[in-house]
């Protein structure tokens, strides 16, 4: 028999589950559980329903304790739920026994990431390392909720060891589905090092930030070039590199993807090619959302992961974007007066830094003054290697 037009179409639906602890306390994950929705909004999944338990510890077996677990299980059955998205990783061994109980799929936060990567994914280089970091964090969490094989079997048979040996038959799959993208990987990473070495008297300037925080949108009106920019978590997850041309400089500017809370590490191992767009930059554009509750540790988590990817300190511009979404709260939060000047921001945030801009990209406010601090960085790089050419 086959499937309507509209049972194809049917919006999967899920629950979002978060443990409160010493670490983080009731607001703060809520503030991860309005994230976690919008990362499953993203994929295109429908929230329905949400779950936290005060524990010190995730359980070792379930993650949540056994009356919560009740509590989920009772929900799924209710409102005929198709995941249950968890905030933090998951062991193998939870994933299994969470499976087993509760008879859905279940996601962690993790898992969650690289299937919106894998979707949002388009050239050959960005689809071929999401796979392979997919693969990677899939290999030894592989249940019969995920085998594709389990999918296609008919109702016979399929009792006993069955799924088990066809769990095996897709590990071995899976790895061979490994050995073959690290290969196309590496390939596409040397054209890539070609590419860049032909770049290499080039002055690069590199846009990076959380995810969502208007880094394609900047890109789009300072190159007036076509750039995808979305209102959705990792709009970009290829990098996109721009020639410009200030005051008779030019110079290459890339934009590249966006990072967020607890980014998986397969995904920064399998992104290498990408991210060293970052490590060979010479001058990062850090681009904050000023008028998100969050930005300040936004802006850490990013400074950490840039950390991570550079180990050391690059010159950079910050520019806080979305100054025309600044809310009562945030003034009320700062002690500013409204309206909220550029002034009251620059004595509030810049603390004598002169690196430091705020603009708003959505309606094209003090980008003049963006790229005359951008011209300031760039020419210094750029007469260090071409002293001839200064004026």
């Amino acid at each position: 028999m086959k499937k309507s037009f509209s049972t194809l179409a049917k919006k999967e639906t899920a629950i979002l589950v978060a443990l409160v602890n010493n670490q983080q306390s009731k607001d703060r994950v809520k503030e991860y559980l309005e994230e976690l929705e919008f990362l499953a909004t993203t994929l295109g999944v429908k929230v329905l329903d949400r779950f936290t338990q005060r524990l010190e510890k995730p359980d070792i077996r379930t993650f949540v304790g056994k009356g919560k677990l009740e509590e989920i299980k009772v929900a799924i059955k209710a409102q005929n739920i198709d995941k249950v998205i968890f905030d933090d990783d998951l062991t193998p061994s939870q994933l299994r026994n969470l499976e087993k109980i509760l008879k859905c799929q279940i996601y962690d936060r993790s898992l969650l990431i690289l299937d919106i990567f894998l979707k949002r994914a388009q050239t050959a280089r960005a689809k071929t390392q999401v796979e392979l970091a997919r693969f990677q964090y899939l290999l030894p969490r592989l249940t019969r909720m995920w085998t594709h094989l389990e999918r296609q079997r008919g109702g016979t048979g399929t009792r006993g060891g069955a799924g088990e040996k066809e769990i095996e038959t897709d590990r071995r799959i899976i790895r061979n589905q490994i050995t073959v993208l690290r290969k196309k990987l590496d390939k596409i990473e040397k054209q890539q090092m070609t590419q860049r070495k032909s770049r290499q008297n080039m002055v690069r300037v590199a846009l990076v930030g959380y995810t969502n925080v208007g880094k394609s949108t900047l890109m789009k009106l300072l190159t007036k070039a076509e750039v995808l920019s979305e209102d959705k978590l990792f709009a970009t997850v290829d990098s996109t590199v721009r020639k410009m041309v200030i005051n008779s400089v030019p110079f290459l500017i890339s934009d590249t993807v966006g990072f967020i809370r607890k980014l998986p590490s397969h995904l920064l191992d399998s992104f290498k090619s990408t991210l060293d767009e970052i490590r060979e930059a010479d001058v990062l554009l850090h681009v904050v959302d000023i008028s998100h509750p969050s930005f300040e540790d936004q802006t850490e988590i990013v400074n950490k992961t840039l950390m991570d990817i550079c180990g050391e300190q690059k010159p950079t511009i910050l520019v806080y974007n979305k100054i025309d979404s600044i809310n009562g709260s945030f003034q009320e939060r700062f002690e500013l007066e409204p309206p909220v000047d550029l002034e009251q921001l620059r004595t509030t945030f810049m603390n004598g830094d002169q690196d430091t801009v705020f603009v708003s990209a959505h309606e094209k406010r003090n980008i003049k003054e963006l790229r005359e601090k951008i011209y300031e960085k760039v020419a210094e790089k750029y007469y260090a290697i071409y002293p001839n050419y200064i004026n």
